[in-house]
């Protein structure tokens, strides 16, 4: 039974077609994932299935009628809920509040009925398997247990179609294990599920069907029994983008950075370590190692309570984030939102930012006309969608926004480029070219540190790993000498 059908759907913004005559249809209980390259029209095909958005032409029909919705409160209605990548929960709410806004249960008086609203909460949690207090604070949970309330709420609304938009981009194995174990259940409900993700091994784990957008444009429509990875790829980018890792670099010469007995209060403690010319330093780490609060040490991001650092053998002190760019050290964050971009401005001047002391004329003026070029430069460099200086940061893709921050950083001339989660929520194209970017970078002779939950990432990438655990390096593995392994690394991340 097909529940939910669009055909020839078009979309365009401002002269600039988005979609091209998008056909898809999914089936009552199943999942079917649907996966592009960032910028290839997913995220405003399911903004117009969900109400967010309106098509410009085309026609949508769910469960036989055919629909028009002009909010997402009308999809909701009709049963289409869509989780967002970017979570809509107000944490200093409870959960059980976060669960009822805007459709709160009331009792005779016409007030809030919480007693109701904490058992309809509890039965629905109880339903999927998933243990969360209604009276917790939402903002006390971790971000896979505010995934699974923002799912049991598409529940509560009696949802016959959730539309899921990269809900593993933030999550632990652990949290994904449970997320799937939720979608099989829904399944088993003949709850039907769009599932967009660009991690392909979780799509041929979880989907029973996929579709494949290229430009705006449907290319394929397959079971997933029927498909191989290779050939999703293929479709994804219009071209073989060859090897996901570049061939890791052979000569590692002296040290550019090196720091010694770095404490952060409540995260690391005595943290020492060494980035040569040359390489790339993988870090790795399960969630709340330290990793990350370690490697913003560096920078005083997070504030030290102790520590040395030598910049290419000289002694030198970084007092903030700024400080460490005027040094040839910078950080690129893993929050690109909410720290890593000015949202609002263009990649003109994103891209710049960092850099605009060097780019001022004799009156002290800033120099668009050069920072339009370098911006030209680097939307060639990194490929970015739509190649234009003028487009505003807000308006990209996801990948197209991670593709600018790394410009961003490039742009500053690093002699080290610290790298947390560089490829998270990005499509396998663009992987890709980072990873190219960054084995470039090293091999003009910078040091590159890298951040990553993907262990296949930091096992490609690295020539050396540092392993943390309980905010302590574990262990130190070299690539070259045939160390780092999966089991090496999940052995020194893990207790035993």
């Amino acid at each position: 039974m097909i529940v939910l059908e669009a055909k020839d759907v078009t979309k365009g913004f401002f002269g600039n077609q988005v979609l091209h005559g998008i056909n898809f249809d999914v089936r009552q209980g199943e999942v079917h994932a649907l996966i592009g390259e960032n910028g290839a029209g997913k995220s405003t095909f399911v903004n117009i299935l969900a109400g967010i958005l309106r098509r410009d032409d085309g026609e949508i029909r769910f469960q036989g009628e055919l629909v028009n919705y002009q909010h997402p409160l009308d999809a909701m209605r009709d049963g289409i809920a869509m989780v967002h990548q970017e979570l809509s929960i107000v944490p200093n709410l409870s959960v059980a509040e976060n669960f009822f806004l805007r459709h709160e249960l009331r009792n005779a008086l016409g007030l809030n009925n919480w007693r109701a609203m904490h058992r309809r909460a509890k039965e629905i949690f109880d339903a999927i398997g998933v243990s969360i207090d209604p009276a917790s604070p939402a903002g006390s949970l971790s971000v896979g247990m505010q995934q699974l309330v923002e799912i049991a709420k598409a529940i509560s609304l009696e949802a016959k179609l959730i539309i899921l938009d990269e809900p593993t981009s933030s999550l632990s194995e652990r949290e994904i294990e449970q997320l799937f174990r939720v979608i099989r259940d829904l399944k088993r409900r003949k709850i039907s599920i769009v599932f967009i993700s660009h991690k392909l091994s979780e799509l041929f784990d979880v989907s029973d069907r996929l579709t494949v957008l290229r430009d705006g444009r449907h290319v394929a429509t397959n079971d997933i029994r029927d498909i191989e990875p290779d050939d999703v790829i293929r479709m994804m980018v219009g071209r073989d983008i060859g090897s996901l890792y570049p061939a890791r670099g052979t000569k590692i010469e002296e040290p550019v950075f090196e720091c010694r007995n770095v404490s952060v209060f409540g995260y690391v403690r005595d943290l020492s370590f060494t980035v040569r010319k040359g390489e790339i330093l993988g870090i790795a780490g399960l969630v709340g190692s330290g990793r990350t609060e370690g490697m913003l040490g560096m920078i005083n991001a997070e504030a030290r309570s102790s520590g040395a650092f030598l910049i290419e053998g000289k002694p030198a002190s970084i007092s903030d984030p700024s400080d460490a760019i005027r040094q040839g050290i910078v950080y690129v964050t893993e929050d690109r939102k909410g720290s890593g971009l000015f949202l609002n401005y263009d990649i003109t001047r994103n891209i710049g930012s960092g850099t605009l002391a060097g780019h001022t004329n004799r009156f002290g003026m800033i120099a668009w006309g050069s920072l339009r070029e370098r911006a030209r430069s680097y939307i060639k460099t990194m490929d970015i969608r739509p190649p234009r200086v003028d487009v505003r940061t807000i308006d990209l893709s996801g990948g197209n926004q991670q593709k600018v921050l790394l410009a961003k950083a490039l742009n500053a001339k690093p002699k080290v480029l610290i790298v947390d989660e560089p490829t998270r929520g990005v499509d396998v194209g663009a992987k890709s070219l980072i990873h190219k970017r960054l084995r470039e970078l090293a091999s003009q002779g910078s040091g590159v540190v890298l951040i990553s939950s993907e262990l296949p990432e930091v096992l490609g990438m690295s020539d050396r790993v540092l392993v943390f655990r309980s905010g302590a390096v574990s262990a130190e593995l070299d690539n070259h000498l045939g160390q780092v392994t999966q089991e090496a690394v999940m052995d020194h991340a893990t207790f035993r």
